[in-house]
């Protein structure tokens, strides 16, 4: 169990010691929490931290529970079985819901900011936790379509599962943890408390 997200950064930065003072790596992370993280990442590695804002659509009245989502803009990764227990019309609001927060969320952290450019450098994609994959799956759709050299996946814990089917899509997975039963991400933390649109912005900005 990690005491707090900036513990698991700091255990996390030890297993990609090996990226420390490369040239041309950058670490991405998924607000919020994945933020958190990624900043301790950032800094350990000596690396500039920067943003990438896919949206989880969750189950109608379940909504923790993935069962796809969507790019920042808009493409879909699903849970096909799951997909097909839902209506049409609640996949549509879901997604027109979800693209406006990730539009929201691009444009306050953001701000002021150059525009992403990964093109031949080192992503390192940095979330506080995996639990179905689909988030961290539409990330790395969006970033692919950037012209990385390589993406490297890094987080504190994922189910063993959702690590093999990823490293299918990446260059290669680092997750310190893979309990086989798994629950929700924030079982395995001491402390998980929401995190607010101020720590993300003072984060980008340090």
């Amino acid at each position: 169990m990690f005491q707090d997200r900036q513990q698991a950064g700091e255990e996390l930065a030890k297993a990609l010691v090996a990226y420390r003072g490369q040239p041309g790596v950058v670490v991405i992370a998924l607000p919020r929490g994945g933020v958190v993280v990624g900043n301790v990442v950032a800094r350990a590695l000596s690396a500039p931290l920067d943003i990438v804002v896919p949206r989880k659509i969750g189950f109608p009245g379940h909504e923790e529970y993935a069962i796809g989502a969507i790019t920042e803009t808009g493409e879909a990764v699903w849970n096909e079985a799951e997909r097909a227990r839902v209506s049409d019309e609640y996949v549509k609001e879901a997604m027109t819901h979800e693209q406006a927060e990730a539009k929201r969320r691009l444009n306050v952290y953001r701000s002021g900011r150059q525009a992403r450019d990964v093109e031949g450098t080192i992503v390192i994609l940095v979330d506080d936790g995996i639990a179905t994959g689909y988030t961290m799956r539409a990330a790395i759709k969006t970033l692919r379509t950037e012209a990385p050299q390589k993406i490297v996946v890094a987080v504190p814990l994922a189910p063993p599962e959702t690590v093999e089917q990823l490293r299918a899509e990446v260059d290669e997975v680092i997750a310190l943890q893979q309990p086989r039963f798994f629950g929700a991400i924030g079982v395995h933390y001491q402390e998980f408390g929401q995190v607010d649109d101020e720590t993300v912005i003072q984060a980008l900005l340090s």
